[in-house]
């Protein structure tokens, strides 16, 4: 997995920054997470072809989440896409899209198909063949859900070496032994697995958190995840306001990850007010080791 950060920071509008927005990258595949305003333009600046994207998920309906969706969707009917698009986003948002396209004419060529969400409960929203995607529900002032991708555990890996020692394994068997199965010879006798093949790499797993009030009740959702995105608009000597306007402070994003156990924080969402993004990882870095913060260019590799 690689994440990869268009936008993330809040709502208001800065020349250098943009609103959030990121593409999680897996196995040559992209899943778009959030599509602030500006969003496809981060996506020519840093090449990321816009074909590669079938997936796309919405936090939820507030616009620096999803302004730059509408724009998009009408670049790929110009560039002449002719694969689905799928949309996993609360309820609202397909109406929305669908009044836009009707008062502009914009006819899409393309299939278009919105997934809408309302559970409050943790969901299974999207399974292929090499991962899944589950909501994380969160508390912000409307409907809001995280996402957790997590990689299906890949084929083990044969150990060429000592499959040489056996001449009767052809390479007819080869896809039951990356399997986990045992090779049976012909007199009877059994070749375990673990002879023959080396463990594959650990599957990994990442969890998007978008805007929310400090909320522990996440916790066993995101246990022992490998990167974990939470924003923190706020510092903590700001914790009326983030309490005020439903946002968590870089210390509870910080109390989130080591509660969790989860491999590495990136913080993001940060409000304009402050001068610099390290205070952010200054306050955070007291209560958890492994962070760091979210910038538009920036890759994280896990």
């Amino acid at each position: 997995m690689k994440l990869h950060i268009l936008g993330c920071h809040s709502a208001t509008p800065r020349s250098t920054v943009f609103p959030s927005s990121q593409l999680l990258e897996i196995n040559n595949e992209l899943l778009l997470i959030d599509a602030g305003e500006g969003m496809q333009i981060q996506l020519r600046k840093y090449k990321h072809k816009f074909n590669k994207i079938q997936y796309i998920f919405i936090s939820h309906l507030h616009g620096d989440h999803f302004f730059g969706l509408v724009g998009f969707l009408s670049s790929l009917r110009l560039i002449g896409r002719d694969k689905p698009i799928h949309i996993y986003a609360p309820v609202g948002l397909k109406a929305i899209i669908e009044l836009q396209f009707k008062l502009t004419k914009t006819d899409i060529n393309y299939p278009l198909f919105f997934h809408e969400l309302s559970s409050p409960e943790s969901e299974l929203i999207l399974e292929t063949d090499q991962y899944t995607v589950k909501t994380i529900p969160l508390e912000h002032r409307i409907y809001t859900n995280g996402f957790l991708i997590q990689e299906k555990p890949a084929l083990r890996k044969l150990n060429i070496d000592a499959v040489k020692q056996y001449p009767e394994i052809e390479t007819w068997a080869y896809h039951n032994l990356k399997r986990g199965k045992d090779f049976t010879r012909e007199d009877g006798s059994i070749i375990s697995n673990e002879k023959l093949t080396l463990p594959p790499p650990p599957a990994k797993s990442y969890a998007y958190c978008s805007d929310t009030i400090y909320k522990p009740d996440i916790i066993p959702l995101i246990k022992d995840v490998d990167l974990l995105y939470h924003e923190a608009t706020f510092l903590e000597k700001h914790k009326d306001l983030a309490t005020k306007t439903k946002h968590s402070t870089a210390k509870q994003a910080a109390q989130i990850a080591k509660q969790a156990a989860v491999n590495f924080l990136v913080l993001g969402h940060f409000s304009s007010r402050y001068t610099s993004e390290y205070l952010f990882v200054k306050e955070a870095s007291e209560v958890f080791g492994e962070v760091d913060i979210a910038r538009e260019g920036k890759t994280f590799e896990f």
